[in-house]
């Protein structure tokens, strides 16, 4: 018997990571830093690597692995816009230096001291009570980004919920701004008491209490990103925005057009997620269910929301158009 031992085999090291080494071509930035990051998607039984009975194990085994929306690889979701952190932040430094430059031009020309008594009461209604429902959202993609099965999914919902508190901070200024020029009518004071009770808000109040206990990350996202969203972003940033330059206030009707930017992305990214997830047999019909289930509520919350508006008489109409047609646009019914 030979007393020499067999040399180990030399591996050849690796071109790129592991997950990525079966493409033929070179992996982009998005993808280095993007995918395949959850951890606590290795292991479904025990998603955290400790003891699997504690209550934030039991949590995502529940509410995230035992989801009824199936995938045999969310990883392989992608972002249509391709956004990283670099790049999200390159991108709205832009967006925030052209809401700034609105902000300090508009308040340069007196804009505030020469909106109508009308108007400005309805502000105080229908537009500074907003910071709550931004807020909403702000909370709900939260919960997906923490909730989501795949790092690329996470990814978008935390830009997004970065988005929606830079409306809430948008509107926060534009609060103080007119608290400034109108100190009796109760700006920066009477907004949670319009929230709670005003009939105009209970609409959306009401979707986005219930939206925010859909633990399912799946049915909150349908929820949120397919639902209370786009009907938010129709009858408050564009129809309320539509009522502005109706109103001679130019620069909410500017501010809800730069915030409709946002809206944009995040609904190219959700419909990729939707085009994805129909890939999978079963998952029409689950899809479908939660739509069923949401929607009157977006579509009462709409009308409430609108009826209040003015100069506009089909402004519900339109904003229900817009988020019914959506859901056409991505294979569901509405």
């Amino acid at each position: 018997m030979s007393d020499q031992t067999e040399a180990p085999e030399v591996l050849k090291p690796l071109k790129t990571w592991s997950h990525l080494a079966g493409n033929r071509r070179r992996p982009s930035e998005y993808e280095i830093v993007s995918t395949n990051l959850h951890y606590h998607m290795d292991n479904p039984d025990n998603p955290w690597e400790l003891d699997p009975n504690i209550p934030m194990a039991k949590w995502y085994r529940k509410y995230r692995n035992e989801s009824p929306l199936k995938c045999e690889d969310w990883d392989a979701f992608r972002d249509p816009d391709q956004l990283i952190y670099r790049t999200y932040n390159l991108q709205q430094d832009g967006q925030e230096t052209y809401v700034t430059g609105l902000f300090d031009q508009f308040s340069d020309r007196g804009h505030d001291q020469m909106l109508s008594e009308e108007w400005v009461l309805l502000l105080a209604k229908l537009y500074a009570p907003t910071r709550y429902l931004f807020h909403t959202l702000q909370l709900g993609s939260s919960y997906i980004h923490q909730m989501a099965p795949a790092s690329t999914i996470t990814n978008c919902a935390t830009y997004q919920t970065a988005d929606s508190l830079r409306w809430l901070s948008h509107t926060a200024y534009r609060t103080r701004e007119l608290a400034n020029a109108y100190p009796a009518h109760g700006f920066g004071e009477n907004e949670r008491e319009i929230w709670e009770n005003d009939v105009a808000w209970q609409g959306f109040r009401e979707l986005m209490e219930k939206a925010l206990i859909a633990w399912d990350w799946a049915e909150a996202f349908v929820a949120i990103n397919l639902i209370a969203k786009p009907a938010i972003e129709e009858a408050v940033l564009v129809q309320l925005g539509n009522a502005a330059r109706n109103n001679n206030d130019t620069l909410l009707g500017l501010l809800t057009q730069a915030q409709m930017r946002d809206a944009e992305r995040h609904r190219r990214w959700s419909a990729a997620l939707v085009k994805m997830a129909l890939d999978t047999e079963g998952n029409q019909a689950v899809l479908q269910g939660w739509i069923d289930k949401w929607l009157p509520l977006a579509d009462a919350a709409i009308d409430t929301y609108c009826e209040a508006l003015p100069d506009i008489p089909d402004a519900a109409a339109e904003a229900k158009s817009v988020t019914h047609g959506l859901l056409t646009n991505i294979g569901l019914n509405s």
